[in-house]
């Protein structure tokens, strides 16, 4: 099993020649969190604030070349805030830096994020896919904050070693179909901040894989992301 960043395209090869593709099994969104000491309660009133104090607004990460650096990239780029990236040895470091607001903001996993919410430490104000997400109800997606052309996500998907027979594939396949169908399953899944989403087939996986990895590249060269 692979998990990776995601976008919400799709096309035609394996990540890796020595991987075969099977399906996609989870997505999981990251929350867009801030201090509450910033004011925002808003995207657009993030939107504002950057523009109104361009780099002040200091965002933290897991490191650099991370899904959330990545996702504060797209952001960035697609509303010209300018914030400053604070990276930092892991996501949990990430979050505890913006509840002590050396850092105002960050894209966290809702694991990460919401029981920190709960106490009122951080204010979490959209997911970052483009619709809302069941796993965080009550959060705007990024279409219904005004960034309709924003979306981001994790997946893990499952895959076998390249040159495994047909057969093989497609009996791996239906039994992950099978398993991450059962309410059970789905139950544990939800409390790790991940929901199911499995693919049409292995191929519209591979399919899905190919785009998936054009969207990271170009969104590190046009949003000049340093992840060394």
């Amino acid at each position: 099993m692979v998990m990776s960043p995601a976008s919400s395209c799709a096309a035609s090869r394996s990540p890796t020649t020595d991987l075969l593709a099977v399906t996609k099994m989870t997505t999981s969104p990251l929350v867009l969190a801030v201090n509450p000491a910033t004011g925002i309660r808003t995207v657009p009133e993030l939107i504002a604030a950057a523009k109104k104090d361009p780099g002040k607004l200091n965002y933290s990460t897991s490191g650099n070349g991370s899904a959330p650096h990545l996702g504060a990239a797209l952001f960035t780029m697609l509303t010209g805030a300018q914030l400053t990236h604070v990276p930092y040895r892991g996501g949990a470091l990430a979050v505890q830096s913006v509840m002590a607001n050396d850092t105002q903001l960050t894209f966290g996993t809702s694991p990460s994020v919401l029981p920190q919410a709960a106490s009122g430490r951080l204010r979490p104000i959209a997911v970052s896919t483009r619709e809302r997400s069941p796993l965080v109800p009550d959060l705007p997606g990024m279409k219904e904050a005004g960034l309709p052309e924003y979306n981001i996500e994790f997946w893990y998907g499952m895959f076998l070693p390249a040159g495994t027979p047909p057969a093989i594939v497609k009996k791996v396949y239906d039994a992950t179909v099978s398993a991450m169908q059962q309410p059970s399953v789905k139950a544990a899944l939800a409390r790790e901040g991940t929901e199911v989403s499995i693919s049409g087939s292995p191929e519209q996986f591979d399919k899905f894989l190919a785009e998936d990895g054009k969207f990271w590249v170009n969104l590190v060269i046009n949003a000049n992301v340093k992840v060394e």
